[in-house]
């Protein structure tokens, strides 16, 4: 099966729908063989009170790109992902603007998945740079 690189686009944007990211504004906007990026606005929703953007909201984006780059490599018929550890380092502040989140695959096991997810703003200046580990369970009945 080829890689459909705007039907992963879609339909990590559909599963947003009534979610946290969608909360956030969180969009998916590009998508690889190896890679899923996501941008979300920096605005107040976002800010900690001295009014840069919040750590949580940087680490929000980090695991929903992270996550969302895991369901693409699984048959989400039969297997669903969990985050199962989540690290973040801080490097720059963000008062406004957008910033992109780009999840690549660093290990894909069959039941584990390590992601390096780097922050940018939009001149590329990283931001955050953030590790995630995902699990690769079965997909349990309802």
């Amino acid at each position: 099966m080829s890689f459909d690189r705007d039907k992963m686009i879609a339909m990590c944007n559909a599963f947003s729908k009534n979610t946290l990211m969608e909360t956030l504004q969180i969009e998916f906007v590009d998508a690889g063989e190896d890679f899923l990026q996501a941008t979300m606005p920096v605005n107040s929703g976002v800010h900690q009170p001295m009014g840069l953007l919040h750590g949580g909201a940087s680490v929000a984006l980090a695991e929903s790109v992270g996550s969302a780059a895991s369901m693409l490599f699984v048959n989400n018929e039969v297997s669903e992902i969990r985050g199962i550890e989540i690290s973040a380092n801080h490097l720059k502040a963000k008062r406004e603007g957008i910033v992109t989140g780009t999840a690549r695959i660093i290990h894909k096991g069959r039941s584990i998945h390590l992601w390096e997810i780097r922050i940018t703003d939009e001149a590329g200046t990283l931001i955050s740079l953030c590790k995630l580990t995902n699990m690769v369970l079965p997909k349990r009945k309802l």
